[in-house]
């Protein structure tokens, strides 16, 4: 199999960009929230790919997209060669059975109405499926873990483990070959959260499965991951193999994220340096021109960071990186400097909102 044959999917160039839109009886569009902002990534078949990043990066938007339940403002998403981004109705519709998603809160993304049987059956049922309801729903239910008496119950009946075994059973129901799990275990108590995550990487080894976890959490997403992408605000900004991501960070946001995870080590914890970020995340309706981080980075020459966005490229056996000085930070050349609120209000904006007269809608 070559390497381009070993993608299942390919990612490339995707933006996602909600209408800001202003007016009552003359609406218009006013700017727009770039929530996802050209994103390049790829994910090999039969691996799990962790996407990390600050809440409000746009990492749940970019999941969505893929499976288009996000608009693709532009770029493409190929699944096995085929661009999902321009597939329309009953093509969309085959395509789906696919690609299938693990939600963040399993309560919400289940009818509380439906008892546990219809809503494994209810997706075989839309795409036309034949299947033995009784039969069937029992596999599924032991599969992840759960009694066949389970079927006969309803979502409020469970614990949030146990719902989120239900949200797994109904993404494998159509027997996917791809699967984006949206912060599959953050409402989870600890104990849980390694059941779950188990359960996942078995699913995997049974059935062949690829997945995209997206979290918060970097201790998650070392334990579940073969490749590491990290997000900051609409883009990837470092991506490689989890062992070399937590072993060489290099991107200045990547050794920030790596530098906050306690270390189970109480001499280590003690003496080791932590990087705090200047500032809150900026908006992504007037994000800064240049380099995304650079009104946070420590690191930033205002000349071309300011100016000049990087783009992610290669910096060493398949490590990427999206900075104009990952070299020269590697080998020391360049030290770290405090970043002041004053940097931070004069290298970034913001976007002046609309007067009394004209109404503000976000979509």
């Amino acid at each position: 199999m070559s390497p381009q044959e070993d993608i299942l999917v390919s990612i490339r160039g995707l933006k996602v960009h909600f209408p800001i839109r202003s007016g009552i009886l003359f609406e218009r569009q006013i700017g727009s929230v770039k929530a996802v902002d050209g994103v390049d990534l790829d994910i090999p078949r039969g691996t799990t790919v962790g996407l990390v990043g600050e809440s409000g990066c746009g990492k749940s938007t970019l999941g969505r997209a893929v499976l288009r339940l996000a608009p693709v403002t532009e770029g493409s998403v190929l699944f096995d060669g085929v661009d999902v981004a321009s597939l329309q109705g009953q093509q969309l519709r085959e395509q789906r059975q696919n690609m299938q998603m693990v939600f963040q809160d399993p309560l919400a993304s289940l009818n509380p109405r439906q008892s546990i049987q219809t809503i494994l059956t209810e997706p075989l049922t839309a795409h036309g499926i034949d299947f033995d309801p009784d039969t069937g729903v029992r596999d599924l239910l032991e599969r992840v873990g759960l009694p066949a008496s389970a079927a006969q119950k309803y979502p409020h009946e469970f614990s949030g483990g146990q719902r989120q075994r239900i949200g797994i059973a109904r993404a494998i129901a159509m027997e996917p070959k791809f699967v984006i799990a949206d912060e599959p275990v953050s409402s989870l108590d600890v104990s849980i959260q390694a059941q779950v995550l188990n359960l996942l990487e078995e699913l995997q080894d049974d059935l062949g499965l690829t997945y995209l976890v997206i979290a918060h959490d970097l201790a998650v997403v070392r334990h579940v991951s073969d490749e590491v992408a990290v997000m900051y605000l609409g883009g990837i900004v470092e991506q490689a193999t989890s062992d070399d991501l937590y072993a060489e960070p290099l991107h200045p946001y990547t050794k920030a994220l790596m530098s906050a995870v306690p270390v189970p080590d109480p001499v280590i914890e003690a003496t080791r340096e932590r990087i705090l970020l200047a500032g809150d995340l900026p908006s992504p309706a007037n994000p800064p021109t240049g380099c995304r981080f650079h009104t946070r980075c420590p690191f930033r020459q205002p000349t071309r960071c300011d100016a000049e966005r990087p783009a992610l490229v290669d910096f060493k056996d398949g490590h990427k990186v999206a900075c104009h000085w990952t070299k020269e930070i590697a080998a020391g050349e360049i030290t770290p400097h405090e970043v002041t609120p004053e940097d931070v209000a004069l290298t970034f904006d913001p976007q002046p909102l609309p007067g009394p007269n004209e109404p503000l809608t976000t979509f």
